[in-house]
């Protein structure tokens, strides 16, 4: 039995990829093949994901060759995988998180609050974005495109003085060794640091043969982001931030709305039962919406 599994051609799609590959081969000695795919995401490096439709730009393809009985399974970055997927898939595992915070990188060693003002940071994240500028308003915030090995061969150029990564994937593409600060006071990206595994509703047995790697207590903290995220039809042209962890038998959660500029900056912190993730992240969305995310959002969508 072969089990044919999608995924984007980045080094670190393909790392992600095959380390489902592997798990599955040793775990049920099943035959496994790559299937690669370019997305539209892949193709456009030049423009903000904002402006060219989002996040679901990197999963569309897939999602189709998946539909269309090409592949069996996709894995994807938990944080790309839209809040509604299409009808007929469901995500079928979500694997244990690996850090969920940001990194920064700087040429010189500095930590972002050492930065001379007026430092480039590169970053094609609008919450990243929103968040260096609350704590230095004096740096200029640009756009920085590309898979790690891109923004991190840009930054040894020159272009940029630093730049902002996702801790996991740095980490997954073996660049440790060069960060100069974790930025565990910035509220990460849903799902940031998990990966999802995407399949067929109606596919029992490819739901069956991945059901080891779900991580339980991960996969209750994407539903309660997811769940935020999706209550307020939010999307990558809005700075949204939301990180949800389980201590102590409670989940915890906490989440923020921002204008572009980081002069409206709605943060909520809560808590609430680990068995009904989705309510604590629709109650939160629904205050911080109350608050004035309403018009933050109706705002930005209206510009």
């Amino acid at each position: 039995m072969k089990v044919r599994i999608g995924t984007r051609k980045s080094k670190l799609a393909l790392w992600q990829a095959n380390f489902v590959k592997e798990f599955l081969e040793r775990y049920w000695g099943v035959e496994v093949e790559l299937v690669k795919i370019t997305t539209t995401g892949d193709k456009i490096t030049d423009a903000p994901l904002a402006k060219i439709g989002g996040k679901g730009l990197f999963v569309k393809e897939i999602e189709n060759a998946l539909l269309a009985g090409e592949i069996d399974l996709a894995v994807h970055s938990l944080k790309d995988v839209p809040m509604v997927l299409p009808k007929g898939l469901t995500l079928a595992a979500v694997t244990k998180r690996e850090s969920p915070y940001d990194v920064l990188i700087s040429r010189s060693g500095e930590k972002l609050g050492e930065l001379p003002p007026g430092a480039r940071v590169g970053t094609s994240s609008l919450r990243r974005r929103v968040q260096i500028l609350r704590r230095r308003p004096d740096l200029r915030v640009e756009l920085l495109r590309g898979n790690v090995d891109t923004r991190v061969r840009k930054l040894r150029e020159g272009l940029y003085d630093a730049i902002v990564l996702a801790y996991a994937g740095v980490k997954r593409m073996g660049y440790e060794e060069l960060v100069t600060e974790v930025l565990t006071d910035f509220i990460p990206a849903v799902g940031q640091g998990s990966l999802a595994i995407e399949v067929r509703e109606d596919d029992e047995r490819i739901k069956e043969l991945v059901k080891p790697l779900d991580d339980p207590e991960s996969h209750a903290c994407a539903r309660c982001e997811r769940a935020f995220l999706r209550e307020l039809e939010g999307g990558c042209q809005v700075p949204i931030g939301a990180f949800a962890s389980i201590k102590d038998g409670k989940l915890r959660f906490k989440a923020f709305v921002s204008d572009l500029e980081a002069k409206r900056f709605l943060e909520e912190e809560r808590e609430g039962s680990p068995d009904e993730p989705e309510r604590l992240g629709v109650e939160t969305a629904r205050l911080l919406l109350e608050r004035g995310a309403r018009e933050i959002l109706r705002e930005i969508y209206s510009s």
